[in-house]
């Protein structure tokens, strides 16, 4: 049997974006790849909204939970490292990069970023959950 190729998904806070991605590329091709995500300064806990809309689609992600990136760090070898925020590439220290194959920048606007009602908040993780969903269904039928 062929060895899961791993795939690290890197953001700031890892309570949002990468969170998804992580649990989207699970669901599609879980049988191809071992997937985790990180952050350089993660949060205490995921994002509630996140959380929230993850469930709207029948994804419970209940069981994930924030990681310093320092954790993942000379572990294993990653395929791909795959940054979903603008902000994790220039902060992000080189000795992940020496550890991996290929990195991939998906830079996702943060929806935890948006200002304004609980609703317009929502309607943000939802875009965003829907972007990186379309992103990571195209790019697993890639490789």
């Amino acid at each position: 049997m062929k060895e899961k190729a791993n795939v690290l998904f890197l953001c700031v806070g890892n309570s949002a974006r990468s969170q998804m991605a992580e649990a989207f590329l699970r669901k599609y091709a879980g049988d191809r790849f071992t997937v985790y995500s990180a952050g350089l300064a993660p949060k205490e806990q995921i994002h509630p909204m996140t959380i929230k809309v993850m469930d709207e689609i029948g994804i419970d992600i209940r069981d994930q939970y924030p990681k310093p990136v320092k954790d993942f760090m000379g572990r294993m070898h990653y395929r791909y490292i795959i940054v979903v925020c603008q902000y994790s590439d220039d902060s992000c220290p080189r000795a992940l990069w020496q550890t991996s194959g290929e990195r991939l920048d998906w830079g996702f606007d943060d929806p935890a970023s948006v200002e304004g009602s609980s609703e317009e908040q929502l309607t943000a993780f939802r875009t965003i959950r829907d972007q990186i969903d379309q992103r990571i269904q195209t790019w697993q039928q890639t490789v």
